[in-house]
């Protein structure tokens, strides 16, 4: 193996410096000649791994704008699979063992961390039994393929050969529904089964798919939106090609996936209990999450803990805002008056939609008061509703990346069901963290540092990404885009993010019941029904997911805190973000020392 050679010839050279008797300036030239040449095989290891990573998930090669792969589609929840997957984190990481991490400079020294951590943490990740519980109402593999092969998400539907793609992959979503359902047959005998509520809002989802017609169907959208230079000739046998693939292939493994979950595995779901702990060894895979999804060391215990004080603490804070809007009455009666008052609820789903839009170009404005212009991603992004199809038990919002080659923006997908739960107030906070200076910025920009190795472009640790999305909804005061009930509606976000420490906990270590959960959120936030069915069962789906919002924002904020009052009048806003920013998504532990090291940087200049 090449990668092998690399590495044997590069331990000879490390071995020759170090045993040959050198003077001082000898000795500093093959220390350097050394991390050079650690450096190099980095370099190699990283682009190596990445390149074999995409063609085990042609996927996400797919959405990262790659498009070597798109007539693939991997048998992810194969055993086959699995094994293939593990083989390669052992590989690589087996090859940084000889590394001397302390001969390297900042940025590969970062690079090294990352990559070692990310593929212990994907080992681990490996031993419990997610493969079992392969569809949910948040990741529904169906729903997913449908929105594909939509023609509005990552698969491109611009020549002849994207079409022959497409139709290559559609005739191989049998194969992997047929394996989701054999890992659900098998986790009904293991007794690793999903909640019930969670199958029941995911089975429409899979119905909806399911038409007499099939010109009715996602699939066969992107027929009826050809591109102008694919000639009538092409168009016909693409349309005599998709329209087989849809009936025979498409169609009747949904029917069959359908018909499974609803005769077969819902009388073995799940209707007593609703979190990880309840299944076998789900006490440890649930502290696994916590530390995956936190990227640190903290129990969830100290998590729900934290939880309950930042909600004691962000109460006293809205208290504040009822004061200055002169409300006379309690917290509940002002989080009833904020949630069903009229002026707080949009007419229809398009104004809906147009005052986010306007919202967000008024941001994009005043962003510069806080970021450096090298801070501003090239890629630009856009918003759109969320699908009808999965609307209702999809989240508030929600943010794609843009494409690697900016052929396709950034997406901010907006929720519209169901208004009445979608107060105006909360537009503010979901615009900032979905888009400038949130999600996008973050994202786009990492994706746009050539200089990092690609695994770091489009990689990403949740507790930083979510952690900086939701710092950013707190910079809409030093923006001056807030007005009282738009600070107000940031707290809310703010708020609920510590409900999810206390709930997602509740659930996953503590054995909540849902309606416990319920009556928590009811009980602490203005939230409507349907929002707060969705979030509940959100936490349900996705054990740990949701602790790495506030966990990383108080994070960035408590680093912002310390460099303030280290660098008194020498601190500036704009490169304490570019600061946090310019090295991509990171574990808060090493996160912290980036920080740490530029504000002693900072002093010593």
């Amino acid at each position: 193996m090449k990668l092998r050679v690399h590495k044997m010839t590069f331990l000879v050279s490390l071995v020759l410096v170090v045993g040959v008797a050198c003077s001082p300036s000898e000795e500093a030239e093959s220390q350097s000649s050394a991390s050079k040449k650690q450096a190099a095989f980095l370099e190699d290891v990283y682009a190596e791994y990445f390149a074999a990573n995409l063609q085990l998930n042609p996927l996400r090669a797919t959405f990262m704008g790659d498009h070597r792969f798109n007539d693939r589609l991997a048998n992810s929840l194969s055993e086959e699979h699995r094994i293939r997957q593990r083989m390669l984190e052992e590989e690589y990481l087996s090859l940084l063992v000889d590394i001397d991490e302390t001969k390297l400079n900042e940025q590969d020294r970062l690079s090294y961390e990352v990559f070692k951590r990310d593929r212990s943490m994907a080992l681990e990740q490996m031993q419990y039994p997610e493969h079992l519980l392969p569809i949910n109402q948040f990741y529904n593999l169906a729903a997913r393929l449908a929105m594909l092969g939509s023609g509005q998400s990552a698969q491109p539907f611009s020549t002849v050969e994207d079409y022959d793609n497409w139709a290559s992959r559609m005739s191989q979503i049998p194969s992997l529904i047929e394996q989701a359902i054999h890992n659900m047959e098998e986790g009904m005998q293991r007794d690793i089964v999903q909640p019930r509520v969670l199958m029941e809002r995911a089975l429409p989802q899979i119905e909806s798919q399911l038409v007499d017609d099939i010109s009715e169907s996602m699939f066969y959208q992107p027929l009826e939106n050809f591109p102008g230079d694919i000639e009538k000739s092409e168009q016909e046998r693409l349309i005599a090609l998709y329209s087989e693939r849809i009936q025979d292939h498409v169609l009747p493994a949904y029917q069959r996936l359908h018909d499974f979950i609803e005769q077969d595995y819902m009388p073995a779901t799940r209707t007593d209990s609703y979190g990880l702990s309840a299944l076998p060894g789900g006490e440890e895979w649930y502290a696994f999450n916590v530390r995956w999804r936190t990227t640190t060391d903290m129990t969830a215990e100290e998590i729900h803990q934290l939880g309950l004080d930042e909600v004691a603490r962000i109460h006293d804070s809205i208290r504040e805002v009822m004061q200055h809007v002169e409300f006379s009455g309690s917290l509940q009666e002002f989080f009833e008056f904020t949630r069903t008052d009229e002026q707080f609820i949009y007419e229809s789903r398009e104004a809906m939609l147009q005052d986010y839009r306007d919202f967000s170009e008024q941001v994009d404005k005043v962003t510069g008061q806080l970021f450096h212009p090298d801070m501003f991603p090239r890629a630009d992004y856009e918003i759109r509703k969320v699908e009808r199809f999965r609307e209702q038990s999809a989240s508030s919002a929600s943010y794609q990346s843009p494409s690697e080659d900016g052929s396709r923006p950034g997406i901010f997908y907006l929720n519209t069901y169901d208004l009445s739960a979608r107060p105006t107030w909360a537009k503010g906070a979901l615009v900032l963290h979905e888009a400038a200076p949130g999600h996008h910025y973050q994202l786009a920009l990492q994706r746009e540092m050539e200089h990092l190795p690609r695994f770091r472009r489009f990689g990403g640790e949740t507790a930083f990404i979510e952690g900086w999305g939701l710092y950013a909804e707190s910079l809409g005061n030093e923006l001056g885009v807030y007005e009282p009930y738009d600070q107000f509606g940031a707290l809310v976000a703010e708020l609920w993010r510590s409900i999810r420490l206390v709930v997602d906990t509740g659930i996953h270590a503590k054995g909540w019941s849902r309606d416990q959960v319920l009556a928590y959120m009811y009980e602490n936030a203005p939230v409507a029904e349907a929002r707060a069915v969705s979030e509940a069962e959100r936490f349900m789906a996705l054990p740990g997911q949701a602790l790495a919002y506030k966990i990383g924002q108080l994070e960035i904020r408590r680093l912002r805190s310390e460099a303030e009052q280290a660098l008194g009048d020498d601190f500036d806003v704009r490169d304490f973000h570019r600061e946090v920013l310019r090295h991509g998504s990171l574990p808060l532990s090493i996160l912290r020392q980036r920080i740490e090291s530029w504000v002693a940087s900072e002093h010593a200049a």
